[in-house]
């Protein structure tokens, strides 16, 4: 009788490795992306003019929004859920829209709009399968790289002591410091670490950063102190409203967050796993998504998405155990439950959430790169890039410069660079000629060809000439 042995593998999606090793990995994921869970809420209860109360209630669903949601996809139910090593949660990727939807209609407006958003998101998914070809690795490898490349700019600020430039301190060399001593512990765990210590590199930045940070009056428990132990998210706190503007730049700024997800679910599969994405795959985490963000305006939480600095975590670890990730997810479904746990994660400065990160980021730039290079670099690829890029960020680098567009477009592509490089890349895909580089290259050969018979015709047409001469 043969015992069976038990998968401990941190680098196998079915691995249960022990909780020594995976607690570490599970929390520097909570860690990365924490600040991204709370920013939204805390952002447009700023745009609609929550109450405190009601500021700490959409901060406390979006953080329990985020548990569940990860805990959903990484075990899946039926045909939705990526089942993929990946986090989902209220990211920063429809905050322009919430801010523009909001300012108009309000809370009730964003919510009624988040509905139908979602519903459409789950359409999408249902027919990607069919339309998946439309996104071929240089279309999803392209909003990757713009995704890494855009939060480059985040890590700086949050280095440089606040996501808000106008930040009182901002800049301080004292915030400088605590982010570069927080890098230089990433990066001494990462590259010269053995085992968990190499795995844990994020996190142990991060407690050495916030010991730094503590004794310079960086950390701030007031809110520790006013948050409640236990509190139980309601159904539907805030009623809905329909507005056919707020559902018309919903529905677009989803249908683009699925192009976001592709990409990092593409990613997480190649980076993590080193293999392409499969169909079944992104079906589920498109439906699977789509379903989330529906279901989470029911309770006030905000739209949800892949966090991209997680796939980044996962490229640079090549930890992909369902376990880790799991452990994550239950953390921000406790923090979710319990607003006092969830405000203690948000104690961590700035500074040091950006010396931890901006590696992280660095690596979801390289992995877009990675999945650039499964196609050819061929003329029109190169071009699909090239000005993808180039449109991307420079609109993001010159917002004034879109000013004169329509409100809808603005709302749609200002300040959002990933928006404008997923539909750039895209439609570029389906129009530019597929050309591939034997192609371009039998076309070089062929002109090299024409040009030198046209100079040997001329060649002998001038000695023609010459001859009656002599």
């Amino acid at each position: 009788m043969t015992t069976k042995t038990r998968n401990t593998s941190l680098f196998d999606f079915y691995g249960r490795p022990p909780v020594y090793k995976a607690l570490p990995i599970s929390l520097q994921h909570v860690l990365a992306m924490i600040a991204g869970v709370i920013t939204p809420p805390i952002i447009i209860a700023g745009v609609v003019g929550s109450t405190p109360q009601e500021k700490l209630l959409l901060i406390q669903v979006a953080v329990l929004a985020s548990g569940i949601c990860t805990l959903f996809h990484l075990y899946g139910v039926w045909k939705f859920g990526a089942r993929l090593p990946a986090i989902f949660g209220v990211g920063f990727a429809y905050v322009p829209t919430l801010i523009a939807v909001g300012g108009q209609f309000g809370i009730e407006g964003i919510l009624g709009a988040q509905l139908i958003g979602g519903i459409i998101m789950m359409v999408v998914g249902y027919f990607i399968q069919y339309i998946r070809h439309l996104f071929p690795p240089i279309v999803a490898g392209t909003v990757v790289l713009v995704i890494g490349l855009s939060l480059y700019d985040i890590a700086i600020r949050y280095m440089a002591g606040s996501g808000n430039v106008d930040a009182e301190g901002f800049g301080d060399l004292a915030n400088w410091m605590v982010g570069i001593i927080t890098l230089l512990a990433v990066l001494v765990a990462s590259q010269f670490g053995r085992g968990v210590v190499r795995l844990s590199a994020i996190i142990i930045g991060i407690l050495v950063g916030y010991m730094v940070a503590l004794p310079m009056g960086m950390v701030d428990f007031s809110a520790v102190a006013e948050a409640r132990w236990v509190a139980v998210p309601e159904f539907m706190p805030f009623q809905m409203e329909f507005h056919s503007a707020a559902i018309v730049s919903m529905v677009v700024i989803c249908v683009i967050n699925s192009v976001q997800t592709i990409g990092d679910l593409s990613a997480t599969s190649v980076a993590g796993m080193n293999r392409e994405l499969k169909t079944r795959e992104l079906t589920g985490g498109l439906l699977g998504n789509g379903l989330t963000t529906a279901l989470s305006s029911l309770f006030a939480a905000l739209p949800t998405s892949t966090f991209s600095q997680n796939v980044g975590i996962v490229a640079m670890t090549k930890v992909i155990s369902r376990y880790v990730l799991a452990i994550a997810g239950l953390f921000m479904l406790l923090a979710g439950l319990s607003p006092k746990f969830g405000a203690i994660m948000t104690t961590i400065p700035y500074p040091v959430l950006g010396g931890a990160t901006i590696t992280v980021f660095g690596m979801i730039t390289m992995t877009g790169i990675q999945l650039l290079i499964k196609d050819e670099l061929s003329a029109r690829n190169l071009t699909i890039v090239g000005l993808s890029l180039a449109l991307a960020l420079g609109i993001a680098e010159v917002p004034a410069a879109i000013e004169q567009f329509p409100e809808m477009v603005r709302n749609i592509i200002g300040g959002a660079p990933i928006v404008v490089a997923a539909i750039t890349a895209f439609v570029l895909n389906i129009v530019l000629p597929r050309r591939s580089l034997a192609d371009e290259q039998r076309e070089r050969e062929e002109i090299a060809r024409a040009d030198a018979e046209a100079a040997g015709e001329n060649a002998d047409a001038g000695e023609a000439e010459a001859a009656p001469e002599r």
